[in-house]
């Protein structure tokens, strides 16, 4: 069974993620365009350096191609916002970008973009799964790769210049080329560093890269930018006196940065950062919209310049949606998505970094004094992230005590109010919070606190796993 969460199809490699399912998802994809009656018969296609990923790239485009569905396949490792972006340049009503993001190694998948470019929204995946699961290998037609690209049913693309240079057209690149920045990039063996690199040299930007090698078990760490996973970035940056350290995710959707001082900023610091200066500087007028295990301090700054925040279930579809229906300039996450108005439906890692750099350079100061200042105006709130894996056998436990009885535990701290929007969300008095939710990528309960300080976060989030009997 093929079963889409909130990043898109995902599954450990030879096991769900195999030719005969991907093949199946691709026969899905292709009836669904052949009966809807206005749907363009195309299909943009990219893939990422994952073991399998430009062979089930090929796998899908070949079944799709029988179809009589056109393929546009960038046929070398690209981000998955350019996959996103070709998908909106040429009227595509779907893109599929084979990836896992960040998940582990033993993981591969595929992501589903609709019309415009952006992640397909629930009602569609649901369908699409339903679709999917009520075929057979019977029902798959294929053709040889040869024969598709002959009969003009795949076109095979190469070039990154369209999607590097419209975030070069949105970028103050004359800023950037002014301050003489010095940056350390870490693609974490993923696929950033052709634009990310292309675009900062650009800038005039003296750019080293760690890291880029292909190795699709991404040097025995998760290919997900964090403060644990970035430790080679953070002494690169130190060693060299630079100015900051990118860190990109597998598919370059997300990122992490470490400051000139040598000090992770977390996703939640950027995605602040980064609407302040959108409000501040660039003079944008419009809400931010964030998921609900995402920073407050967002709300602070919204609030403070006569804007809002919007809260949305976790999945970027969500902020997508919530974006466009509320014309809103930034949306973001905790683990390091966000998007900015104007550019593509869906998260950029790449986008989001050269942003953050044009920020250091109009601002003419070090990253970690940007932030001291945003502290100051704003105050702090500290969030700790923690995930526990449990027996499969308990999951349905869990759901029963957390969704049906609605059993919480008893906190030190005073209880604002409680939301079932995701998962389980308690809001304290103080300003602080707590969520528990399944993930919907991995076999994980996750639980997300913050609090005006670390103590408080670390105490309300090992109260709600005790509780659970998970810790």
């Amino acid at each position: 069974m093929i079963e889409f969460g909130t990043g898109g199809w995902r599954a450990i490699i030879a096991d769900g993620f195999t030719k005969a399912n991907v093949a199946l998802l691709a026969q899905g994809l292709a009836q669904r365009i052949l009966f809807e009656p206005d749907a363009k018969r195309e299909v943009a296609m990219g893939y990422d350096r994952r073991f399998l990923s430009r062979e089930a790239a090929w796998w899908a485009a070949q079944v799709l191609a029988a179809n009589g569905i056109h393929v546009q396949m960038v046929d070398r490792p690209a981000p998955t916002p350019l996959v996103m972006f070709t998908t909106r340049e040429i009227g595509a009503p779907y893109g599929l970008a084979v990836t896992a993001s960040h998940n582990p190694a033993l993981y591969n998948g595929i992501k589903v973009f609709t019309a415009g470019g952006r992640d397909a929204d629930a009602e569609t995946t649901d369908e699409l799964q339903q679709q999917v699961n009520a075929l057979s290998e019977d029902d798959v037609v294929t053709m040889e790769a040869d024969e598709a690209v002959a009969q003009g049913l795949i076109t095979v693309l190469t070039s990154f210049n369209d999607y590097i240079d419209a975030i070069i057209d949105q970028v103050d690149m004359a800023a950037i080329r002014k301050s003489g920045l010095s940056v350390v990039l870490d693609p974490m063996f993923g696929v950033s560093r052709t634009c990310l690199e292309t675009i900062l040299v650009t800038a005039r930007c003296q750019v080293e890269v760690i890291n880029d090698r292909r190795d699709t078990l991404f040097g025995g760490r998760l290919p997900s930018p964090n403060v644990d996973t970035l430790r080679a970035l953070t002494q690169t940056v130190v060693d060299r006196r630079a100015d900051l350290g990118i860190g990109t995710d597998g598919d370059a959707d997300r990122l992490g940065i470490i400051d000139d001082q040598g000090h992770f900023l977390h996703p939640n610091q950027i995605l602040v950062l980064l609407y302040h200066y959108l409000l501040t500087v660039k003079g944008w007028k419009g809400p931010g919209v964030r998921n609900l295990a995402t920073t407050h301090l967002l709300d602070r700054v919204a609030e403070a310049h006569g804007e809002r925040c919007i809260e949305v279930p976790v999945g970027f579809k969500h902020i997508s949606s919530a974006m466009e229906a509320n014309d809103a300039i930034i949306g973001g996450e905790s683990s390091g998505g966000l998007t900015v108005r104007g550019h593509i439906k869906g998260k950029d890692g790449i986008y989001a970094a050269s942003l953050l750099v044009e920020m250091i350079a109009v601002r003419q100061k070090k990253l970690s004094e940007i932030y001291a200042d945003l502290v100051a105006e704003y105050g702090e709130l500290v969030m700790v992230e923690d995930d526990y894996a449990f027996n499969a056998s308990r999951k349905h436990e869990i759901q029963g005590r957390l969704f049906v009885d609605r059993d919480l535990p008893t906190f030190d701290l005073e209880v604002a109010e409680v939301s079932w929007l995701d998962g389980c969300k308690v809001r304290f008095t103080n300003g602080g919070w707590v969520v528990v939710r399944f993930s919907g990528t991995e076999p994980l309960l996750r639980i997300f606190s913050e609090m005006p300080t670390r103590e408080q976060a670390e105490q309300a989030s090992a109260t709600f796993a005790t509780h659970l009997g998970v810790r």
